[in-house]
């Protein structure tokens, strides 16, 4: 096979307030055609930035060394108009968010025809022409519908394929895929992935994979490099680094990963059953009312659950299917439009009680960086729920707050910091803090995982479970990762297009599931062993093939 990229020595440092900090150092690579490269590692290891060095994508305060070279070509030393020819015809990026990447002002089809005709002397109609064909190659619904959409029409896999599409456009020898998959539902992901290893094989592309998810590497990668704040610690194929990782680094973040169907048994006593539940939801349904041109929607139909104290429920199922819609409804957040909900004994549809009803509930919102007040130091939001409740004087709000500092285990110190300030980890544990101010009953967490190292979500969910052990509140987990759900949840509930199809113990669910959409919903997580995953994708397409 013919080398697509050969990486010398790459260098990337950066200028912050007169000092050069070393992004990547001295990392070395060869990619051959038909093979996928995984580069893995923790947010700030330099995995994102190696890839953006490859066509000068950049900021300006970049220092770049080394050699890359594309074939016979070495892409360092060309200026950015020369590297524009370069740029989506010969090396094409997959990002990790399409919403961003793709421009709201165009539809789809008019950014494939834009970027077929930058590169090629090809006229309006057979660009068209084309681009319908690749967005039949990337199996998207109604190709020729599609086209004239624009993004914030798509769903989240559609608008990624849509991107996929566009960078298979010029038919490039490397694609560049930076966490592709990170936002996608566990079926999505499947079926992109799937997607990539049919298109690689096609157009015969190396592929450059920028993933933290080893899931995601089993399943697609031929050879892995591991790196650590700048360094490759570890290089090898797929089967070495998972069957047989040398560098410590690397054991730890596999270590890391969550596994299906490992997780310790996790049991309710008794007692808490016994006792009244603390989230009660009896046949609720949820409408959306009539906006505008957008006619009203139904996300939620005769829905019935039920948390006990000390008791953690997964609720799964993909994007749309109103998970987080019934977590929203649970603190009275959402209004409902048949059934009824009560939380520690108070009714919901009594609007009178709902103040009560928000000193017994908490939530942890997905991304902690928008749910925290930017202008606000981290001690002050922590506070905010005991003044607003008025339960505690000054003093107290204070003594409370660096409790909870040393309950999610930040030093104190951090009280005077701003969100912006921390990583995305403490963050998150600082929104576990401020939920946990007035000792809910109930805590309500929204995928709160999703956006974590592997590393840090094992810490994240360690010390959720120690809390949780202590305090002993309920909580219902929202999540589509189901290892995530598998170290954390008592029960699982499973729900598909508003309904729930699906309840049951942890090991029922995963081990032994009843419903058809459970199943299909199990078969698309991939696993970290590239060998046992090569298995289950195999049996998962023969039981599409039979539906």
């Amino acid at each position: 096979m013919t080398s697509v990229l050969t990486v010398e020595n790459l260098s990337v440092d950066f200028w912050v307030d007169g000092t050069w900090y070393a992004a990547v150092k001295n990392l070395s690579f060869d990619l051959e055609s038909g093979k996928a490269l995984a580069i893995v590692g923790e947010s700030g290891s330099g995995k994102s930035t190696v890839a953006m060095s490859l066509t000068n994508l950049l900021p300006r305060n970049a220092r770049v060394s080394g050699s890359v070279k594309l074939g016979d070509k070495d892409l360092l030393g060309l200026d950015n108009a020369s590297l524009r020819r370069y740029r989506g015809r010969e090396i094409a990026y997959i990002f990790q968010e399409p919403m961003t990447a793709l421009n709201p002002v165009y539809s789809v089809g008019f950014q494939i025809v834009e970027t077929l005709r930058n590169h090629f002397d090809i006229s309006p109609a057979d660009a068209k022409v084309r681009a319908i064909e690749l967005l039949t190659m990337v199996e998207l619904p109604d190709p020729a519908n599609a086209f004239n959409k624009y993004p914030h029409q798509l769903s989240g896999g559609q608008r990624q394929r849509a991107m996929i599409a566009q960078a298979l456009a010029c038919e490039p020898h490397l694609l560049v895929a930076d966490e592709p998959t990170t936002a996608l539902d566990v079926t999505v992901q499947a079926e992109i992935l799937q997607l990539m290893r049919n298109l690689r094989g096609k157009i015969d592309s190396a592929v450059l994979l920028i993933t933290h998810d080893m899931g995601v590497v089993a399943d697609l990668a031929d050879d892995i490099i591991v790196m650590r704040s700048g360094d490759a610690v570890e290089a090898g194929n797929v089967h070495q680094i998972f069957g047989s990782p040398q560098h410590s680094y690397t054991q730890q973040l596999l270590a890391s990963v969550p596994k299906l169907g490992f997780a310790a048994k996790r049991t309710v006593d008794a007692a808490s059953l016994a006792k009244p539940p603390v989230l009660e939801i009896k046949n609720v349904s949820i409408e959306y009312p009539k906006h505008g041109r957008v006619p009203a929607f139904k996300a939620v139909e005769d829905f019935s659950l039920s948390i006990y104290p000390g008791e953690i429920v997964g609720l799964v199922g993909e994007s749309g299917s109103g998970k987080t819609t019934v977590g929203r409804a649970a603190i009275g957040l959402l209004p409902i439009s048949e059934g009824s909900i009560k939380v520690a004994g108070f009714d919901l549809s009594d609007k009178s009680q709902l103040r009560q009803v928000r000193k017994h509930t908490g939530i942890v919102f997905q991304d902690p960086a928008s749910s925290l007040n930017p202008r606000l130091p981290i001690g002050q939001s922590i506070g905010e729920p005991l003044t607003l409740a008025k339960v505690l004087d000054r003093n107290g709000v204070n003594a409370r707050v660096e409790l909870l500092l040393d309950q999610v285990e930040l030093p104190k110190s951090y009280r005077n910091r701003y969100p912006h300030e921390l990583s995305g980890g403490q963050r998150q544990r600082v929104g576990i803090a401020r939920a946990l101010a007035l000792n809910p009953d109930l805590l309500i967490a929204d995928e709160p995982t999703s956006a974590l190292d592997v590393s840090v979500q094992a810490r994240f969910l360690e010390l959720l479970l120690e809390l949780q052990d202590n305090l002993k509140f309920a909580c219902l987990f929202i999540s589509h990762d189901l290892a995530v759900v598998d170290v954390l949840a008592h029960r699982i509930a499973v729900m598909n297009h508003g309904k729930l199809v699906e309840i049951g113990d942890r090991d029922q669910i995963l081990q032994n599931p009843q419903n058809d959409y459970t199943k299909k919903l199990l078969s698309a997580v991939p696993i970290p062993d590239p060998d046992l995953q090569r298995k289950r994708r195999e049996q998962r397409q023969e039981q599409l093939g039979k539906l």
